[in-house]
């Protein structure tokens, strides 16, 4: 009994020190990644035509068109449907994240971003001897409107669907 014990504790190292890469062969977890860095490439790409100007911001911040947020929970979800089957309690609770997600871009976070702006303004018409007139800007691009919610969850469908179909290829 003991060299059992030996045995499957040594094999389950050796295989466990495998499992570290199955986190490559995540397909869930791809998509979900793939859609944010599309997503967030989308951003930078849209700066630059709107704006032309290049702004790496982009790559890395939030608000703005596709969202990222969005993207990368329904790419997730749709993944996890995919994987686990769309009655699982997995896809549930990945639909409900995804849902959270999704509204509190487009409601908390946009009328923060929103509240930032006036706020701003309001520092900038302080008086210069005013204690808070030299108070650093806040940042105003939090949330997302419903098109850019939109947007970002259809992206999310795409990937994940394209990445089940090359997965399952």
């Amino acid at each position: 009994m003991g060299r059992e014990m030996v045995e499957s504790s040594s094999s389950s190292s050796s295989s466990s020190s495998f499992s570290h890469f199955a986190i490559f062969h995540n397909y869930p977890l791809i998509s979900a990644v793939l859609a944010f860095a599309i997503a967030q490439t989308g951003k930078f790409i849209i700066t630059w035509y709107k704006e032309n100007r290049w702004d790496p911001k982009r790559l890395v911040g939030s608000g703005g068109m596709p969202s990222s947020h969005s993207a990368t929970v329904t790419a997730l979800a749709m993944a996890v449907g995919f994987n686990e089957g769309f009655g699982s309690s997995f896809f549930a609770t990945a639909v409900i994240l995804a849902a959270v997600v999704m509204y509190d871009a487009f409601g908390v976070r946009l009328h923060a971003g929103r509240q930032a702006e006036v706020l701003n303004q309001i520092v900038l018409e302080l008086p210069t001897e005013h204690p808070l007139a030299d108070t650093r800007p806040l940042r105003e691009l939090l949330g997302h409107t419903p098109p850019e919610v939109c947007v970002g969850g259809i992206l999310g469908v795409v990937v994940a669907t394209v990445a089940h179909i090359i997965n399952t290829a």
